[in-house]
């Protein structure tokens, strides 16, 4: 019986180039393809100009959330590009040509659709054929065993691991190596102050071609490289690289290990069947003990997979009676041994290795197979008839497969009649898969991108509790590690927004208190991209925006003030502030301010001026909260998850209460309410309501209801105060919302899809701008007018919009700026927006 189910892959979108009379975009051959723990894709195609003469080597850069956003640029690369390469934190790019150029791509002022290439190195026309950046000594294992355990760090543990070269103090080197066709290695090292250190040595001393390779590290610090020199016949080389760096010049020394001949060569029945080695890979860049190797001929191909093991090497008894007693301890060897091989396969076009750090014991292994968890255990395997299998790593058996649009489905004789008379096959040249194993991204041979769904569990049908952990354990991953989640939301169907919300919020209460402050915005952004899911939680959406603009604005205000004396060593202004809030639970807001030093809130008045807008917010949002208490019963309004959330509450009245300061040296900085009465105090009514609500719920294990005189004074608010419009949520523009039909997605290159209305985004368009209407600086709470003139920037997973270049020169907005001038406040990269956006 197979071991997978029917749905274990299906294709969520597919996105192509313009079909033009000549279609400029051809493959370029090799075409190679990279995929970062950002989510975000490079690949290569070649572009032909009219008269055919010259190709520009392209490399397109795309979001997996706006794939049709592509940045296109020309590589400058004079021959075809080899390989591309990510960085662990996806934020710079390798590429590596045929002419030995190489070259590290990095963002624009970080704008996911701008690179730049700004450093590289040469080996003067010496094609590359292997490529990596050296490892900065993280290495993380998950153990699915203890998927189960409250803490984080046992489910996801750090694995003693060293960096390949590290600067004086343990800290990791930056660099890169690469391998060529000639058997030279070439190691460039990115000093701290821009440089680049370059070396370039012989694999060994007997220099010989180098057709494939590839490169892992060890856990001591070392490098390994494996080639092959494409015939089957030949053995594949491994060697041991050391790099070092010695009065100011890097140093590489190498020496040989053990080799190994693919089993099909040896094999009587196979003897010559498979002339030529087409794939070499590591399993994983830090396994450099197992090896997976491909061998084809025209048609057909099979896989290996081999480890190195230290063996006992058996000793003649002549030599055991002269050696001197060493104990009874045989001397051991190093020696690569078969683990596993395919049958005959189709021949295979693409190979892509799981980069999910799975841990590979016996028992992680059984409780893996067990509760039907197989991200990170098996490999895709891509073949000239348009056909993916995925197999797992260690026994190359079956886990699933996904027939292409020309493949041909056992039995299925349509397909083979079609097959005669139609053209050559499609199939994808280059595939990778995403950092948590949910996703497949394949290039075929006409530039265009497939992006695949695997499932989790391969198809197999579980039970909703089951599916959520799964869905669970790797969020917490990615909460972990800081990467981006994207594919496992592929994954997420709306009944399940609900459950994954709070259950990722019970495991979260579970760490102690030191990572919790760690991951607290990452937390509220995942929960908000989650609830972005289904139509009942898109209020919540809003909610936790919300949230992440009050933390990164009460931080960035009370980190202006300043102590007074600079000998006070106690607390800084803002933790006194806090603690002061607390514990004077006064309703009026002077009794509370007398008990601050003022002093320390005085700042220069152009500085409070620019801060204007930001507490324009403040005030607007407490106004709206407070109103709205009245209604509280509907969870489908904006800002109800708030009204029972102590720990905000409790960050507004801070923030009142500095605001109220700041009025006293500048009035033109306090909110501007609208009031019916002029005598009225508006700022010391809301936080006299502010406050009761506070106390209310200041303790999260006692929640008590707020009285009803509170919410008659509530009722009266839009008789006192004109009750501000609170600007929402951004436009959502993304796919993968979508994507949550199972119906497949066409798109193209370069052309926004217009926006296919369903049930989740009717729902959020309650929320947001209509198109006409003025747009909104969200971050800078500006308003830019119907028709923006400045150059925008958008978040490429929550949408928000903010201006490219500051309007303002004071050392406080630039502090506010700093908050967000890498990722937005949802930790989602940056975008240029056309200017035309509106």
């Amino acid at each position: 019986p197979p071991l997978w189910g029917p749905g274990a892959m299906d294709l969520a979108y597919v996105c192509e180039w313009e079909k033009k009379p000549k279609s400029n975009h051809c493959p370029s051959i090799p075409l190679v393809c990279a995929w970062s723990c950002r989510n975000l894709i490079a690949f290569t195609t070649d572009l032909k100009n009219e008269e055919e003469k010259d190709l520009t080597h392209m490399v397109h850069i795309i979001d997996t959330e706006h794939p049709w956003d592509v940045y296109s640029v020309n590589s400058g690369h004079a021959e075809v590009i080899t390989c591309l390469e990510w960085d662990q934190s996806g934020s710079r790019l390798l590429s590596a040509d045929a002419d030995g150029h190489i070259k590290c791509w990095s963002m624009t002022d970080h704008l996911a659709n701008s690179w730049e290439n700004t450093v590289g190195s040469l080996v003067e026309g010496d094609p590359v054929v292997a490529l990596s950046w050296l490892h900065n000594g993280v290495k993380l294992a998950l153990h699915v065993e203890k998927s189960g355990a409250s803490n984080f760090g046992e489910k996801f543990s750090r694995v003693k691991f060293s960096p390949s070269l590290t600067l004086f103090g343990g800290k990791p080197m930056e660099g890169w190596i690469a391998v060529t066709i000639s058997g030279l290695v070439t190691v460039s090292l990115l000093k701290p102050n821009g440089q680049v250190l370059t070396s370039t040595e012989s694999l060994c001393r007997l220099r010989c071609r180098v057709a494939l390779a590839d490169v892992a590290f060890t856990g001591g610090g070392n490098i390994v490289v494996a080639t092959s020199d494409g015939s089957s016949t030949s053995p594949v080389q491994f060697y041991k690289v050391c790099v070092s760096v010695v009065n100011e010049k890097c140093k590489i020394d190498t020496e040989i290990l053990p080799s190994l001949f693919m089993r099909c060569t040896t094999d009587p029945a196979r003897k010559d069947k498979y002339p030529a080695i087409t794939h070499l890979k590591f399993l994983a860049r830090d396994m450099s003990e197992q090896v997976l190797l491909c061998a084809s001929n025209q048609n057909s191909s099979i896989v290996e997979c081999w480890s190195l093991r230290k063996e006992g090497l058996p000793v003649n008894n002549i030599f055991q009676q002269i050696s001197p007693v060493v104990g009874d301890k045989q001397p051991m060897i190093l020696k690569w041994r078969i683990l596993s091989a395919t049958n005959d396969l189709d021949r295979v076009s693409a190979v892509a290795l799981p980069k999910l750090p799975i841990s590979l014991t016996n028992t992680d292994l059984k409780v893996a197979n067990d509760t039907k968890f197989f991200p990170g255990l098996g490999l895709a395997l891509a073949f000239h008839d348009g056909s993916v299998h995925i197999v797992h790593r260690l026994s190359l058996q079956m886990m699933a497969v996904f027939y292409g649009s020309s493949s041909q489905r056992p039995g299925d004789e349509q397909t083979i009649k079609r097959q005669r008379t139609a053209g050559p096959l499609v199939h994808f040249k280059a595939m990778q898969l995403s950092w948590t194993s949910l996703a497949l991204a394949g290039i075929d041979s006409h530039g265009k991108l497939s992006m695949l769904r695997i499932s989790p569990s391969m198809g197999h049908v579980l039970d909703m509790n089951m599916s959520l952990r799964h869905l669970l354990f790797l969020l917490e991953y990615c909460m972990v590690t800081g990467y981006d989640w994207w594919d496992i939301l592929l994954h997420v169907q709306p009944n399940m927004v609900q459950n994954l919300v709070e259950k990722l919020h019970e495991e979260y209460m579970r760490q102690n208190a030191a990572l919790q402050q760690v991951l607290s915005t990452r937390i509220v952004a995942m929960k908000a991209s989650l609830c972005k899911l289904s139509s009942s939680t898109i209020a919540r959406v809003c909610d936790y925006h919300a949230k992440l603009f009050l933390i990164a604005i009460s931080c960035t205000l009370k980190s202006l003030l300043r102590p007074h004396f600079l000998n006070t060593p106690d607390k800084s202004p803002g933790d006194r502030l806090t603690e002061i809030c607390s514990k004077i639970t006064d309703i009026d807001i002077d009794k509370v301010m007398i008990n601050l030093k003022t002093e320390e809130f005085v700042l220069e008045m152009t500085t409070l001026q620019s801060l204007q807008q930001l507490i324009q917010w403040v005030g607007d949002f407490v106004l709206y909260l407070l109103a709205s208490l009245p209604n509280q019963g509907s969870p489908v309004r904006p800002g109800h998850s708030f009204l029972r959330d102590g720990a905000s509450l409790g960050m507004f009245r801070e923030l009142m209460v500095v605001i109220r300061i700041w009025g006293l040296l500048k009035p033109s900085c306090l909110p501007v309410y609208t009031a019916t009465s002029d005598t009225q105090d508006s700022m010391s009514l809301l936080f006299r309501l502010l406050t009761k609500l506070w106390l209310c719920c200041r303790e999260e294990n006692h929640i008590t209801e707020p009285d009803d005189t509170l919410i008659d004074e509530c009722c009266l608010l839009p008789s006192q105060l004109l009750i501000p419009n609170i600007d929402w949520l951004p436009i959502n523009d993304g796919i993968i919302s979508k994507l949550q039909n199972k119906q497949l997605v066409r798109l193209q290159f370069g052309k926004a899809p217009g926006l296919v209305g369903h049930t989740v985004s009717s729902q959020f368009d309650a929320f947001v701008r209509a198109p006409g209407q003025p747009k909104i600086d969200h971050l800078r709470r500006l308003h830019l007018g119907a028709y923006p003139t400045e150059e925008c920037k958008s978040c490429t997973r929550c949408g928000c919009v903010t201006m490219l270049k500051s309007p303002n020169k004071v050392t406080a907005v630039k502090q506010w700026e700093q908050r967000w001038i890498k990722n937005c406040l949802c930790g989602g990269l940056w975008r240029r927006m056309p200017l035309s956006y509106s």
